[in-house]
């Protein structure tokens, strides 16, 4: 049997640098179960239209682990839920922002029978950082993935 690793705790979010957003994209969306799966369908389907086929699937599974948090944990009836993706020339960043900016994720090792407790997991996983920002209502819950070399165009 495989030992548990520690998870990866956020990482606090360092002051904007200078590289300008290149593409951004941003929807709200209502706090149903639909919502998560049409939010990981347009994510990946526009990381694949911004020029990163590669990163489409990642990048859906992240906006899909973000947002069910969301929902399950900090959604309000009747209050939206936030994506946004944002692409630099060095990283992805995805956002969701929901209205309960008391309610905290915290990241934990789960038993192996349960069902529940590894959205963020996968997040810190997947993203090469992740963390939360406050908001005048709500907060922000974030990841970012650093982009590799341009990948060839296929003509």
């Amino acid at each position: 049997m495989n030992a548990p690793h520690a998870p990866q705790q956020p990482t606090p979010d360092p002051e904007p640098g200078p590289d300008p957003v290149l593409r951004e994209d941003r929807l709200d969306y209502t706090p149903t179960a639909g919502s998560v799966r049409l939010a990981r369908r347009r994510a990946g389907r526009l990381v694949g239209e911004w020029g990163w086929p590669g990163l489409a699937g990642s990048a859906g599974l992240l906006v899909s682990e973000l947002a069910t948090n969301a929902l399950l944990h900090d959604c309000l009836r009747d209050r939206l839920f936030r994506v946004r993706l944002q692409l630099t020339s060095a990283t992805l960043r995805i956002e969701v922002s929901d209205p309960r900016g008391e309610r905290l994720p915290r990241l934990r090792l789960p038993e192996d029978d349960e069902c529940f407790g590894r959205g963020l997991l996968i997040v810190a996983e997947l993203a090469d950082r992740w963390g939360v920002e406050p908001r005048t209502v709500g907060k922000t819950v974030w990841a970012e993935c650093r982009l590799g070399p341009r990948p060839a165009r296929v003509v």
